[in-house]
């Protein structure tokens, strides 16, 4: 790949890897919006294809399935949302309460299409870790957990492991919440609801 190295030391990025960012962004943005508009199971990959201008064989070259494809999607508003979160929980003293500042972004976008948020919890546990997007996925899981254990450190009494081991149970108990049939037509409200109850108990020893 050619590199053009501007003045100074610094590099722009050559043609080949902005021909390659701007695809990258045309089928994030198709996919984004069919998704949104349809559901992720009926959607095809070709409909995303001819959305973003590029051929299916293209396609397969960013995201090898569906279901990476919407990992690409969702794993952009979850980086937003935890990064909102982790602000948040900065500015609230209260442990409990912190610890929801970090989940309710979380659960917000996740829900912001229900079926979506169920299916992209799904690619998570059971995707294929070897592709780059469920590495990212699994990734923001892992930075979710130690955002909630950073919050956890704030009490003298609770250690580096016991605080990641909590962290770790405050993820599934999130997890099952979001992806749980019984709150498919459930709002934001209940759901954040039913987390805090349980992670109220969990560290209220």
């Amino acid at each position: 790949m050619r590199v053009v190295v501007m003045a100074g030391g610094g590099q722009r990025v050559g043609r080949r890897e902005r021909n390659k960012q701007e695809k990258l962004e045309r089928i994030t943005a198709a996919a984004r919006e069919l998704f949104a508009e349809r559901g992720v199971d009926e959607v095809t990959t070709q409909e995303i294809a001819d959305k973003a201008d590029i051929g299916a064989g293209t396609l397969f070259l960013y995201a090898k399935t569906k279901g990476e494809l919407l990992l690409l999607v969702q794993n952009s508003t979850y980086a937003e949302a935890l990064a909102q979160g982790k602000a948040d929980a900065e500015r609230v003293p209260d442990e409990l309460e912190a610890v929801m500042s970090i989940v309710r972004p979380v659960v917000e976008c996740n829900r912001k299409q229900v079926d979506n948020g169920r299916t992209y919890l799904r690619e998570i546990v059971f995707g294929d870790p070897q592709e780059p997007h469920h590495r990212d996925a699994l990734l923001l899981t892992v930075q979710t957990e130690q955002a909630i254990a950073e919050v956890l450190r704030r009490n003298d009494r609770i250690g580096a492991d016991e605080a990641a081991t909590l962290a770790h149970i405050v993820s599934a108990i999130m997890f099952v919440s979001m992806a749980a049939t019984i709150n498919l037509a459930n709002p934001v409200d209940d759901v954040v609801r039913e987390i805090r109850d349980q992670v109220r108990v969990l560290i209220s020893r």
